[in-house]
C-alpha cells in the first residue's frame, strides 16, 4: 500500500521552486532541497520519484502559477491592446519586484538545461507554444478589430511578441529601471500598429 503524503505539496513545491530559482538545476543539491522543504531524502524520492521529476513539477507549478496571473489579466482587458498591455504590464511588475535579480525560472531553464534533458525540453515546448498560441489568438483578434496592422501575419507577430518577452525577462535581470523597461515595451509594440 503507497505511503500517505503528510505534508502539504503546494508548500514543498513552492519552497523547492525558491531553491531553485536561485541555484539553478544543476547548481541545486538534494541536500538543498532537503534543507528547504523539511523532508528527508526518502520522502522526496517516494513523493517525486527523482530531482529530476520534482523540478519538473516545480516548472509546471511555477508556470501554472504566473499562466493563472496572465489568464486574470486578461480577463479584465478589453480589447486586444489592453490585453498585449496587460501581459507586458505582468512582466515588468515581475522583474520590478524581483529583488535578487533572479529572472525567470522557465527563462533560466530554457537556458540551462533545454538542449541537456529531453523531458526538459518537451516542457519548454509546450510551454513555448502555449504562450505562442495565446499571444497569436490575442493579435488575431486585434487584426480582426482593425486594431492591429495585418503587416505580417497573427503567427508571426505571435513569435516576435513571444521573443521580446523572452528577451525582456533577460534584460530586467540586470536592468530593472522601471522606464527603461516601458520604453522598451513601446518600441516592442510599434511594430503592432
Amino acid at each position: 500500500m503507497p505511503k500517505v503524503e503528510t505534508f502539504d505539496r503546494n508548500t514543498v513545491l513552492q519552497k523547492a521552486t525558491e531553491v531553485f530559482h536561485v541555484k539553478g538545476y544543476n547548481g541545486t543539491s538534494m541536500q538543498d532541497l532537503v534543507d528547504a522543504t523539511d523532508l528527508n531524502r526518502s520522502s522526496i524520492y517516494n513523493s517525486f520519484g527523482s530531482k529530476l521529476h520534482m523540478f519538473l513539477e516545480v516548472l509546471s507549478y511555477y508556470q501554472s502559477t504566473f499562466g493563472n496571473n496572465i489568464s486574470q489579466k486578461l480577463a479584465q482587458s478589453y480589447n486586444a491592446t489592453e490585453a498585449i498591455e496587460a501581459i507586458f504590464d505582468l512582466y515588468v511588475h515581475e522583474i520590478i519586484n524581483d529583488n535578487n535579480r533572479k529572472g525567470c525560472l522557465v527563462v533560466n531553464c530554457k537556458s540551462e538545461m533545454t538542449n541537456q534533458e529531453p523531458l526538459i525540453k518537451s516542457f519548454m515546448e509546450k510551454n513555448q507554444d502555449r504562450m505562442i498560441a495565446m499571444l497569436e489568438d490575442i493579435v488575431t483578434k486585434g487584426q480582426m478589430e482593425k486594431i492591429f496592422n495585418q503587416n505580417q501575419t497573427a503567427s508571426q507577430y505571435a513569435l516576435y511578441l513571444f521573443s521580446s518577452i523572452q528577451g525582456l525577462r533577460m534584460t530586467g535581470i540586470l536592468n530593472k529601471n522601471e522606464e527603461d523597461l516601458r520604453n522598451l515595451i513601446r518600441t516592442i509594440l510599434k511594430v503592432l500598429y
